[in-house]
């Protein structure tokens, strides 16, 4: 009687293959689970603290266009333009304010650490320009003479009493074109 042994053990560089892959898939699952994720979610907190501080920048801009030309613009490059080389600009940026002793900069720091006029141009994550928008408003009145009669009516068009800026990212928007409350406020103060 032949005593033969069916036994079904594989060879042992078969083990070894396995926990190979095994290996593998758990570090390839690991990246895609845990530390892709968290990449992508600091990089878009970065995109968004950095949006929100162009359009704060803009903000100041465009409250600084308004107080010396009167009205808003929608022009980007006349704006970022201004921030650069106005003299009005440059002596508030440098000014001290005489009661807190504190810079009168209206500008904030980006993330990088200083305030660049360039980087007012585009977003931060897809490098599109921001939206920049001003109204015009269509006044109309009416001259009366004492007994009623209507001597004319007189228009006025007023162009960039407000402004809007928006984010195409869409990590936010600045002003309204719409409401006068709304005027300097952004949409996540």
């Amino acid at each position: 009687m032949s005593y033969t042994n069916h036994s079904n053990e594989d060879p042992w560089y078969v083990h070894v293959a396995l926990y190979t892959v095994i290996a593998i898939l758990t570090v390839i699952l690991i990246k895609v689970a845990i530390i892709d994720p968290r990449e992508i979610m600091e990089k878009e907190a970065y995109y968004k603290k950095e949006a929100r501080l162009r359009m704060t920048n803009l903000k100041q801009a465009e409250i600084l266009w308004q107080k010396k030309n009167g009205t808003f613009t929608d022009n980007l490059d006349k704006l970022i333009d201004f921030i650069k080389n106005d003299k009005f600009v440059d002596s508030i940026v440098n000014s001290i304010d005489p009661v807190t002793n504190k810079s009168s900069n209206p500008f904030v720091k980006l993330s990088h650490g200083e305030f660049t006029p360039e980087s007012l141009y585009n977003t931060p994550k897809s490098q599109q320009r921001f939206i920049v928008k001003i109204d015009t408003t269509e006044s109309v009145d009416s001259v009366v003479t004492p007994s009623g009669k209507l001597l004319r009516v007189e228009k006025k068009k007023v162009i960039g009493s407000r402004y809007y800026i928006e984010d195409p990212d869409g990590y936010g928007t600045v002003g309204s074109l719409d409401n006068d409350a709304l005027k300097n406020t952004a949409s996540w103060e």
